[in-house]
């Protein structure tokens, strides 16, 4: 039985290795008559050859394309929380208490750290920040604010009526001498039964909500401290916030006199925690020094360069972004200056000079002829200003100023084109036969302290911020003209304060418009200050980020932050929703 199956399974295996053995015998033959022996071919058919290569490259091409777009139909690069945002400011730091910040780092600073009372809106008009509401009584002259509930400093403790009392007393107290003292000055503050803070003013204010735009310091940090030496106090170097950012720490760069802020997301920030980790601000002497830093990618961003430094940013990862402010560059006369108190000699000196010379040192700025700003209140007229006639301005002067030679101190800030603006007016006074002498300072608490609440100029040459309501009082008042008024020419006419005290009082669109035009006819004649321009923000920044919306309206240069919680330096890929 076993032989039988050997014998059978010797036979099948010499089938197998004669069929194998033929259909190789024939594959060598098929390839050599097929492949091989058609070789010789390929010349005469390598077009046809060509095209299905090709025809075969297109659709492995086709399918790796279509495989892309079909990923990215259903994913996409967005910005996510995380990353760091630098920017480059202008000006020395002197404290972190916001109720002291002049310089731009420090007015940057303080933005970033504290919230205010009330805030400027996307729209650019005023609104409520910690506030939860701030209404007026029927008279106009009582506001109630509420505050949010739930607040809190970055230190977890709860933020209350009583840490903004004790704020808006210390700005009250003369000891402080803080920047916002001309808001509330007058102001009688309590607190009612229902736990709400009341203001009660001397007059009407239709605005007075933006005049609560103030930062809060805490009690539970500052109450035991002496408030004459309230700018040197530990929390001016290291303070308790309640901005979107906390403070960190502090860097200083010797070799470039250069510091550096560090900040990090406060989570308790009312508004919400921001998507950036942190925020690092670089404070620069010069404006030099701050293109240097964009050109070699040390900051991300900038705020304090002008369209004319463009050609200067050779880095080619920022862009450029320009917006109007509500602000006005002005010529202020010290009306009490013994040089300048006549209204002629102003008059004649408005009719010398060449204000379109002027302005020339100041490009990208929109010309500004008026204290008043077209998008802030819709005037039916406005009074003419005289033209340029330069041999009636020299006899003018000549006749008012006798055989006394007239000198002017011209005072004007480190910002923007303001020097350049200077030293063209210095030229044009001196054309007309009036020595006058620049001087330059840095824009901080000093500045202040001594030329501006001193009136220590004859000519003052400045940027006021306007406003995006109309409000003259604190520019033209006569209760405005010394200390911490904002009267910058020391301007005192009684039938003008009716004027602008009733403006402030109506909530008549078409009565405030008529007050306004009738103010503009004695600010022409009196020539208490000449306009120069309107400035606009440019912003540098790097493009792969994000930073404030097109949407947003800026009244301040400061108002670009009104949406930081939203800024963001950070992509990731993440699947779009069906």
């Amino acid at each position: 039985m076993s032989d039988s199956i050997k014998k059978r399974g010797q036979r099948f295996l010499r089938n197998v290795f004669r069929v194998t053995s033929r259909a190789s015998e024939d594959s060598k033959e098929h390839i050599k008559d097929n492949l091989i022996g058609r070789v010789s071919h390929i010349h005469s058919i390598r077009l046809l050859i060509l095209e299905w290569g090709l025809l075969v490259a297109a659709l492995i091409l086709l399918a790796i394309t279509q495989s892309m777009w079909f990923i990215e139909s259903y994913a996409e690069d967005v910005f996510a929380s995380g990353g760091n945002y630098t920017e480059a400011t202008l000006g020395e730091v002197n404290s972190l208490n916001p109720l002291f910040a002049t310089t731009n780092s420090e007015r940057i600073l303080s933005k970033l750290l504290f919230a205010t009372i009330s805030a400027t809106d996307y729209s650019g008009h005023p609104g409520i920040g910690l506030a939860e509401s701030i209404l007026p009584s029927e008279n106009g002259k009582v506001w109630t604010m509420h505050l949010r509930e739930g607040l809190k400093w970055s230190d977890g403790h709860p933020i209350t009526n009583e840490d903004v009392i004790f704020t808006l007393d210390l700005i009250k107290s003369p000891a402080v001498n803080s920047v916002y003292d001309s808001s509330i000055s007058n102001v009688e503050i309590t607190e009612n039964d229902n736990g709400d803070i009341v203001f009660s003013l001397p007059t009407i204010y239709a605005d007075f909500v933006s005049a609560l735009n103030i930062p809060v310091v805490p009690k539970h940090e500052l109450e035991d401290s002496d408030p004459r030496n309230l700018i040197e106090d530990t929390f001016s170097n290291a303070p308790i916030t309640s901005g979107a950012f906390s403070f960190n720490a502090l860097q200083s760069v010797p070799s470039s006199n250069e510091k550096v802020y560090y900040l990090s997301a406060n989570p308790y920030y009312y508004k919400g925690e921001p998507l950036l980790s942190s925020f690092a601000v670089h404070t620069y002497s010069d404006k030099e020094s701050i293109i240097g830093a964009l050109n070699s990618g040390t900051v991300t961003a900038t705020a304090e360069l002008s369209g004319a430094d463009s050609s200067k940013i050779t880095a080619g990862q920022y862009q450029q972004k320009d917006s109007s402010i509500s602000s006005g560059a002005y010529i202020f006369f010290n009306t009490s200056s013994s040089s300048l108190k006549k209204s002629e000699f102003r008059a004649a000196i408005r009719q010398g000079i060449d204000i379109e010379k002027i302005r020339e040192a100041a490009p990208d700025t929109t010309d500004l002829d008026y204290p008043l700003l077209a998008s802030q209140i819709e005037l039916t007229a406005y009074p003419e200003i005289p033209g340029k006639d330069v041999e009636s301005a020299k006899t003018k002067i000549s006749e008012l100023s006798g055989d006394d030679s007239v000198g002017l101190e011209i005072a004007t800030v480190n910002s923007r084109y303001l020097p350049e603006v200077a030293d063209a007016l210095k030229a044009e006074l001196e054309s007309l036969g009036v020595q006058a002498h620049v001087s330059i300072y840095e824009e901080n608490q000093d500045f202040i302290n001594n030329i501006i609440s001193k009136r220590s100029y004859d000519i003052l040459l400045y940027e006021i911020e306007l406003g995006a309501d109309p409000d003259l009082l604190p520019y033209y008042h006569s209760s405005q003209t010394s200390g911490a008024g904002l009267n910058l020419s020391n301007y005192r006419n009684a039938l003008v304060d009716d004027l602008l005290l009733g403006a402030r009082d109506t909530l008549d669109e078409a009565l405030r418009a008529k007050k306004y035009e009738a103010f503009l006819e004695y600010w022409v004649n009196d020539v208490p200050a000449i306009g120069i321009y309107q400035p606009s923000l440019t912003y540098y920044y790097n493009r792969n980020v994000r930073t404030f919306s097109n949407n947003v309206r800026l009244v301040t240069p400061l108002d670009r932050f009104t949406d930081i919680t939203s800024w963001a330096t950070v992509k990731e890929t993440k699947n779009k929703t069906p």
